[in-house]
């Protein structure tokens, strides 16, 4: 069983009664608008979302809430911002922060939503339809303040939990909260030691990483002027919102670690039962997790802008949650990701009856699954070669590779492919992937070995003797000749790479040559034997 929907069974098993009510469950995600967001945030934003889609599938009422988390303070700065600019405002809440300028001199209403526009604009491009809500506003509004005043008056029952589930030891007058300071407007230097029922008593002091201005006072904690800090504010959440399904990343969900801890708060200190829990491992480039308040990493706007909508989703949905995601853009990852589409596609047209066909139905969004397309496409690698070379027509070279005209559909498939191949050649793709044909003999061509200019006389002869060539006659004929001529493969297609690349490798020798321009080919081999 595809792992979506196992997970819904067994969602839907926890909340039976609730399910048999018609009462809508309530599934949440959220992400800290600190800077760009990285392509792994995607990973929960998409689990989240398939769920929701397969509730839906099956008639069952859900709701897919994501915050945008703009009530936590800046406590970094990423790497391509202005440090002068945005340095004074480390420790402020994100929604108190300034606006980056975005291209043609864009801001938003403030830092977060500066950043939070762009994910959520990715979050809609890939499918995925919740309703967003700001943090600040629960907080602004009064929602959390029936939770802080809990969390204040059981200030050492939280400090023995803490101890109890993770180790960590809190001083005796530690309380769990972090007011705005009235007089500079930070949140992270404040240090409450008195609650008295209406107000807390503070002080702004020095962290190590952004100063406090020294005031001292009291101020209600109420209203949007003071925060909990994160794990009790996690826990704050799943009762505020009334939250049935949350997962989190799997470093979350150690033990001892924050889910832990926020679920015995939620239950010993705010009397709510947590929601059903789906840790997810990391979405990994290169094997790094990746940060994007630190600038590390592949931006989720960027990868979105690399690979259409349901090659992402295939991205990101086609391993359990439990298993690590490695994306390795300048490598393999994306000619592999559209191969495994297409080999997908195949067993889905087939009828078959599979996790693999499921998965390629729910790669697509649920407005496309109406009436997917099928297409017969070349391997990406092939495309991406194809659109390398100007003087060919694309759609006559796949009719000939397909031995078959294309249809309207492959034609609008073929363009897409051609787009996203050239995105991948000019950003991402290794030199592997990438070549130009020299329009003068390269300086790797001039010092070839005796051996190497006679294979290439025979390759000058078979092309001069054959009016139409395919790949498949190029392949035996490359081999045919190898074999006459004694030569080590290596020297072989060295020479004849670097007599039309300059390089000592390109793509597969046999295509490549068959779909070069027959009288170029032939003028550059006599050139490079002479």
């Amino acid at each position: 069983m595809y792992w979506a929907d196992r997970i819904t069974d067994e969602i839907v098993e926890r909340y039976k009664d609730k399910v048999a009510k018609g009462q809508p469950l309530v599934i949440r995600d959220e992400k800290t608008a600190s800077g760009r967001v990285h392509v792994g945030s995607l990973r929960g934003v998409a689990i989240h979302g398939l769920i929701s889609e397969v509730l839906t599938e099956r008639g069952i009422p859900n709701k897919y809430l994501f915050e945008i988390n703009d009530f936590d303070p800046m406590d970094g700065l990423p790497v391509y911002l202005d440090e002068a600019t945005f340095k004074p405002y480390l420790g402020k809440p994100l929604c108190d922060v300034p606006s980056p300028t975005g291209p043609n001199g864009h801001k938003a209403k403030n830092f977060a939503e500066f950043y939070g526009e762009e994910f959520a604009g990715v979050i809609k491009e890939i499918g995925f339809t919740p309703e967003y809500y700001r943090s600040s506003d629960l907080y602004r509004t009064g929602k959390y303040n029936e939770c802080i005043k809990l969390a204040l008056e059981h200030a050492d029952k939280i400090r023995q939990i803490y101890k109890r589930i993770s180790g960590s030891v809190k001083a005796g007058d530690w309380l769990p909260i972090n007011v705005i300071c009235e007089n500079c407007g930070k949140v992270s230097t404040t240090f409450a030691s008195v609650f008295d029922g209406e107000k807390v008593t503070y002080e702004c002091r020095d962290l190590s990483w952004t100063n406090g201005c020294g005031y001292t006072g009291s101020i209600s904690p109420f209203d949007g002027r003071a925060k909990l800090p994160w794990k009790l504010e996690w826990a704050a959440k799943f009762k505020i919102i009334g939250v049935d399904v949350e997962g989190g990343g799997k470093d979350h969900s150690t033990k001892g670690g924050s889910r832990d801890i926020a679920e015995a708060i939620s239950r010993e200190i705010f009397n709510h039962e947590p929601p059903f829990n789906i840790p997810y491992e990391f979405f990994q480039v290169a094997g790094r997790k990746m940060s994007s308040s630190k600038g590390a990493g592949s931006a989720s706007r960027e990868i979105a802008d690399l690979l259409p909508p349901e090659i992402l989703r295939l991205l990101l949905l086609q391993k359990e949650p439990n298993r690590v995601i490695e994306f390795i853009p300048d490598g393999d990852t994306v000619p592999i990701l559209f191969d495994t589409y297409d080999k997908l596609a195949a067993g889905f047209f087939a009828d078959e009856e599979t996790d693999q066909t499921r998965l390629f139905k729910l790669i697509h969004t649920p407005q496309d699954r109406v009436n997917i397309a099928h297409s017969a496409m070349p391997r990406f690698s092939q495309i991406a070669y194809l659109a390398q070379m100007p003087h060919l027509d694309i759609e006559k070279e796949v009719e000939k590779i397909n031995e078959k005209s294309l249809s309207d559909t492959d034609k609008v498939e073929l363009e897409k492919r051609k787009k996203y191949a050239r995105i991948w050649i000019d950003t991402y793709a290794p030199e592997d992937y990438k070549f130009e044909i020299k329009k003068e003999v390269p300086d790797a061509a001039r010092n070839l070995s005796e051996i190497q200019k006679k294979s290439l006389a025979e390759v000058l002869n078979f092309v001069e003797s054959s009016q139409a060539l395919d790949g498949q006659a190029f392949h035996t004929a490359l081999h045919d000749i190898k074999e006459k001529t004694g030569i080590a493969p290596k020297e072989f297609f060295e020479a004849m790479y670097f007599s039309i690349l300059g390089k000592a490798s390109g793509p597969k020798a046999g295509w490549f040559l068959s779909v070069m321009d027959r009288d170029f080919l032939i003028k550059r081999l006599k050139e490079v034997i002479v």
